[in-house]
């Protein structure tokens, strides 16, 4: 591209000092066939030869056989062959992606090519379409078998001979249709040899036995059959492309599939179904496949081919018939319905059996319960034993096993249960415990009382406890009164309670005032639960500041602040004689940088609660 741009400005050139001249075409111009190959010399080449020249010296600075020869290349066809080359890929993408026209156009072309291939050599086409046009055809195949045997096992479905459910009942078990069960008894074969072949030299490339046959030379053997197809191809008038495709010999059947480069042949004895074929099918096309290098370069050597024996081995098929016995048949029915019959009762005398033992093992099981006597009769089961009035109902777990309580006849004497589970079932029935308390005995007769009670429950539990049987020791240290944890919740809240005040004043923020109502609520409560359980309650009312200005001038508002607090506490009837008003400053608040941030929060009263028991 680079040239033709400069070869066109010394046209330019050249037509601007000669204008009355004419450039000078190539032959392929002269003569009409391509006007677009205009290249500036001079049309009158016996008056200006001198002066050209010249020009050429002083544009170019080349001589003039050196110009001759850059036309030259210019007309040269290949220079242009590589130009398109490099566009031509993406020239067909963007035309592609633009219309259908392009592969419209290039239909006629692909269609030459392939007959064109075709008639030079149709192994060519045969070998590349191989692997897809054998699935395809049997897929095609099996279509038309699969309509085939649903007629069949249309017409089968009222065949009502002994054979026939006993292959019904095969074809439900297996999963298979009633007619493809039929088709599989009725045919007996055996693959019994495998041979691989390879196709253009006859040479045996791979053999494989079923178990216990007696093995002949394959390699006779595959030169026989190589010898007999190419005698039949020889004698009689064979088209291109056709094989043989079996051999029959009295029992025997050879079975002969062909491949581009290898033939696979099976030696049957019996009568063999159809499908056998798609297996040998498949298992050559597999060879090509897997092996089509080995095949293609094969000089003799037949080691490289032992991985074909998976695919060969596929071929080994057998089926058996199990020889059909007509004699006897309605004596052979009765007997399998009587055998039917008690198989189906022992089935559920059995089952009965084992539900029966279950449910004496987990009576035993059960605490406060001792079986004494278990045995089963004709239609019905007795039982007797001992049984606590606290211990599980018997007839519970009959229906965890099952077991119609109509079958069973139950006799239980009542007793006292000295198993721990059980005497604490006792202990908290006795001593109506909460669903908050836990109760449990261990070996030694101690009963341990955990979880959260009432005050009086747990005064009336430790009189109470000596009067249950089996109990030598009650231990409830782990247990809490319901009034101590309420206390201390009182106790959380009112600490956590803070007044906050203008700077400066002991004036109120803003809705601070809106706490003392609940403050006055939850220290009355506080106090009067703590008198009922005999703990004294003493309170400590601490005023606060920030760190703005002199600590004498703000430990006297703080007092200020608490003495406020406390005397509207007064006003509403509480007894302040237990409370302490503290003024601290601002001795306790919070760090300088976090002062900085929140400084409503240092002007504030807290409280602070004390309990101490009333005999301390």
């Amino acid at each position: 591209m680079q040239l033709n741009i400069e070869v066109s400005w010394i046209v330019l050139a050249m037509n601007e000092y000669y204008p009355d001249e004419l450039t000078y075409k190539s032959p392929e111009v002269a003569n009409g066939s391509n006007p677009h190959k205009d290249l500036s010399v001079n049309n009158n080449p016996g008056e200006a030869t001198d002066e050209l020249s010249e020009l050429r010296s002083l544009l170019l600075g080349v001589e003039t056989a050196q110009l001759d020869k850059l036309y030259k290349r210019l007309e040269n066809p290949q220079i242009q062959a590589e130009d398109i080359s490099r566009l031509l890929p993406e020239a067909v993408i963007m035309r592609t992606m633009q219309d259908q026209l392009l592969a419209e156009a290039m239909v006629p072309t692909v269609e030459k090519a392939i007959q064109s291939s075709v008639n030079q050599d149709l192994n060519v086409l045969s070998e590349a379409f191989f692997p897809i046009i054998g699935p395809a055809t049997r897929k095609a195949i099996s279509t038309v078998l699969g309509e085939m045997i649903q007629s069949l096992n249309q017409t089968l479905e009222h065949s009502m001979s002994p054979q026939s459910f006993k292959w019904r009942l095969e074809a439900r078990q297996t999963g298979k249709t009633f007619a493809e069960v039929v088709l599989l008894r009725t045919l007996i074969y055996r693959v019994e040899q495998v041979f691989l072949i390879h196709k253009e030299s006859g040479l045996l490339l791979q053999h494989i036995l079923a178990p216990q046959v007696a093995a002949q030379d394959p390699d006779l053997v595959s030169a026989m059959l190589t010898a007999i197809q190419d005698f039949v191809k020889d004698s009689f008038k064979v088209e291109k492309g056709e094989a043989l495709q079996s051999l029959q010999f009295g029992e025997l059947t050879i079975w002969i599939e062909e491949g581009p480069q290898a033939v696979l042949a099976g030696i049957i004895r019996g009568n063999a179904p159809n499908e056998l074929r798609l297996v040998f099918q498949n298992a050559i096309e597999n060879i090509h496949l897997k092996l089509h290098t080995e095949l293609h370069d094969f000089r003799g050597e037949t080691k490289r081919f032992s991985s074909s024996k998976a695919y060969l081995e596929e071929c080994l098929e057998a089926r058996y018939k199990v020889p059909s016995k007509k004699k006897y048949i309605y004596a052979w029915s009765l007997l399998g319905a009587i055998a039917i019959a008690l198989g189906m009762w022992s089935f559920f005398s059995f089952r009965e059996q084992l539900r029966w033992n279950t449910y004496v093992e987990k009576l035993n099981s059960q605490a406060g319960i001792v079986v004494i006597q278990a045995k089963r009769g004709y239609g019905k089961n007795f039982i007797s034993g001992m049984r606590d009035p606290l211990a599980v109902n018997p007839h519970l777990i009959m229906r965890q096993a099952n077991i119609n309580p109509n079958t069973i006849i139950s006799q239980w004497q009542p007793y006292v249960s000295l198993e721990p589970q059980i005497i604490a079932k006792r202990a908290a029935e006795l001593l109506q415990a909460p669903k908050t308390v836990s109760l449990k005995v261990d070996q030694n007769g101690v009963l341990y009382a955990t979880g959260n009670a009432p005050r009086q429950w747990i005064l009336e539990a430790k009189k109470s406890w000596r009067l249950i049987p089996g109990i030598t020791q009650y231990v409830d240290k782990n247990l809490l009164e319901l009034e101590l944890q309420e206390l201390q919740l009182y106790k959380q809240k009112i600490e956590q309670y803070q007044l906050l005040f203008l700077e400066g004043t002991t004036e109120f923020s803003q809705g601070e005032s809106n706490k003392l109502p609940n403050i006055v609520s939850a220290i009355k409560k506080l106090s009067s639960l703590a008198k009922s359980l005999d703990k004294n309650v003493r309170f400590e009312v601490i005023g606060h500041t920030n760190i703005t200005g002199t600590e004498q001038r703000n430990m006297i508002l703080s007092q200020a602040r608490a003495n406020k607090i406390s005397a509207y506490l007064n006003s509403q009837g509480i007894n302040t004689n237990n409370f302490t008003s503290v003024g601290v400053g601002s001795s306790q608040s919070p760090s300088t940088a976090l002062t900085e941030q929140n400084q409503h929060i240092n002007r504030r009263v807290s409280f602070k609660v004390f309990l101490i028991d009333a005999h301390n």
